[in-house]
């Protein structure tokens, strides 16, 4: 029997969108004998830090440790969003923290995976945050304070990252294409997944195959891999 490895990203879990976690436990309930799931960042709308006690963070590490428990292997990469999720959080699901970029050798492919942001080079004002973001004493001063401000924190990063969106030329907010001929030649791999931009396609060009995740909203996103073959699906979330 063919075992699939499937690729998810974007899902912006949030209180306020109950349906999409629903969506998510729904998706995993139909796919326990899958080899392994790769969550590609963006798992959640923002995170504050493995401390977080609200009822989202609760109840979506119980339905991962579920999932995980039940056989497949669980791999989840930072987004721009939730790049505070660290191996407290991992080690809580069974999960393990997967660098980004990455490249695994999965049923005879070898795939580069990202979350995507990295490739967004033309916006120079969001890389200078994503560079602010990851420093390791930018995140222990953030850890250091208090849930409720980190919550307000993170509404007000939400807010300010919402509205700069909004004056932002589309092409900006893409990926540029000769970043990402050198990150797939730099990692020898002719696929690349990832997610980001919200835009799923599949683009074919000088370094081979890109595939790109759609988020999670009205419609979710996968990609699933078996026996090879690379499918890019997309499906109603909403019952």
């Amino acid at each position: 029997m063919s075992e699939s490895c499937f690729f998810i990203s974007d899902l912006h879990l949030d209180e306020s969108r109950p349906y999409v976690t629903e969506a998510l436990s729904r998706f995993l309930d139909q796919r326990r004998d899958a080899q392994a799931l790769y969550i590609l960042g963006d798992l959640f709308e923002f995170w504050i830090g493995d401390d977080d006690d609200a009822r989202i963070a609760t109840d979506v590490a119980h339905i991962l440790k579920d999932y995980q428990q039940s056989g497949p292997d669980v791999f989840i990469m930072h987004g721009n969003r939730d790049f505070l999720l660290g191996e407290r959080f991992m080690a809580r699901v069974g999960a393990q923290l997967l660098p980004d970029p990455s490249v695994v050798d999965i049923q005879g492919q070898r795939l580069l995976l990202m979350h995507g942001d990295s490739l967004c080079t033309r916006d120079t004002d969001y890389q200078a945050f994503r560079t602010l973001a990851r420093d390791p004493d930018w995140q222990a001063s953030m850890l250091s304070q208090s849930l409720e401000a980190r919550r307000e924190l993170a509404q007000h990063l939400r807010k300010t990252s919402r509205d700069a969106g909004s004056r932002k030329a589309a092409d900006i907010m893409d990926v540029t294409e000769r970043d990402v001929v050198t990150a797939m030649k730099e990692a020898r791999s002719e696929t690349l997944i990832h997610g980001h931009t919200h835009r799923p396609a599949r683009h074919e060009d000088v370094a081979g195959t890109r595939w790109v995740l759609g988020d999670w909203d009205q419609t979710g996103w996968y990609i699933e891999l078996t026996d090879g073959k690379i499918d890019l699906v997309e499906f109603d979330i909403k019952q």
